[in-house]
């Protein structure tokens, strides 16, 4: 099943209900499931649309961002996690969403410029969504799913939750707001992630 969404639409809710009754009734109705995010088509930052199977046989982080959060400092780490692993077939993969307090309020136009200026971001960015809630955007209905997903699942619960795809495009696992970008066990787990042959 390949899911594309348009990040201006304003019809989150719809895409996510059909994308939730079709992970609920897959088996029943023959249709399959989605089982990884290589499924989805993205808007990026500049209006385009990136087919997340474009990422196959990379190792992923997935970072829901804010510019005016006490944890938007983390740009900075991520960024430096990016450099440091790039060239073993890594990314970071970063989704604005203004859906805490109102902390990414700002066009995609002036999140670029925002990131690229003040932490000279260069991991690929998305155009903004929503992570929760009614309006939740499908790829994140499909992240936090907790029956697809029964270890990793569960509502995002602040900006900088962080989502650990591997190169199958599966959730191998994930990570809260205070978890740091240069954290010992994150920068294990993605070591150890991209040693797994792509499938």
């Amino acid at each position: 099943m390949k899911i594309k969404t348009a990040s201006r639409s304003g019809r989150w809710w719809i895409l996510g209900a059909v994308l939730a009754g079709a992970m609920a009734a897959g088996a029943a109705e023959g249709v399959e499931p989605v089982q990884s995010i290589h499924e989805f088509t993205m808007t990026d930052i500049d209006g385009r649309e990136v087919a997340l199977s474009d990422y196959r046989e990379q190792v992923l982080l997935v970072v829901n961002v804010a510019s005016k959060c006490g944890f938007t400092r983390q740009y900075a780490g991520l960024e430096k996690l990016y450099q440091a692993y790039k060239d073993r077939g890594f990314a970071v993969l970063g989704f604005p969403a203004n859906n805490f307090m109102g902390q990414e309020p700002g066009t995609e136009a002036e999140i670029k410029s925002f990131c690229t200026l003040t932490y000279g971001v260069t991991f690929p960015m998305f155009a903004k969504i929503s992570v929760k809630g009614k309006t939740i955007h499908p790829l994140y209905a499909f992240l936090t799913d907790k029956k697809l997903h029964p270890e990793h699942g569960g509502a995002i619960s602040w900006n900088f939750n962080k989502f650990l795809i591997g190169k199958d495009g599966r959730v191998l696992g994930r990570y809260g707001s205070r978890t740091e970008p240069d954290d010992p066990d994150l920068a294990a787990a993605i070591a150890a992630a991209l040693t797994v042959p792509a499938p």
